[in-house]
């Protein structure tokens, strides 16, 4: 499982890298088309809000592998050990159960891109719509890995 988890972080990793450079990259030629050239290209705004949603996409995951989605942490630090961590078991199966359905639901959004297209990029929005997919997913992995911690945590202690 640690092999693994280093393989996704590292996937997401240099997804939201790529897809951070990239939106960067097209926010650049947007700015220097406009003022330097008679006008902008149409496809540079597209592109940099697709690579934006990609960056938000692959950075989900990481903030759920981080811990860095908001939680109370008065309720939880009054609790002893054994209870902080059946809380977090609590937590992260409604987690799963939430994007479980929620990334079902995405996979049904992106079949609905499929036939479309986007106006300036001309590429299926399938392809923009597959972010939500990948949002979904991974958060619902880390999720897993983290209520599987929290299950031997309370095993070991026991």
């Amino acid at each position: 499982m640690k092999k693994a988890k280093k393989q996704v972080g590292r996937f997401l990793k240099y997804g939201t890298l790529i897809s951070t450079f990239c939106f960067i990259g097209a926010t650049l030629i947007q700015i220097y088309a406009r003022f330097f050239m008679d006008s902008a290209p149409s496809w540079t705004e597209e592109a940099a809000r697709f690579f934006f949603i990609y960056a938000i996409s692959f950075a989900s995951g990481l903030a759920m592998r981080g811990g860095y989605y908001v939680h109370f942490d008065i309720i939880y630090n009054k609790l002893s050990p054994e209870k902080q961590q059946w809380l977090k078991v609590l937590v992260s199966g409604f987690t799963i159960i939430l994007f479980l359905i929620f990334t079902f639901w995405a996979v049904q959004f992106m079949k609905v891109g499929l036939p479309e297209y986007s106006p300036s990029l001309k590429i299926s929005m399938a392809i923009a719509f597959s972010s939500v997919v990948i949002m979904g997913g991974f958060i619902t992995l880390y999720a897993i890995w983290d209520i599987i911690v929290a299950i031997k945590n309370i095993n070991h202690k026991s």
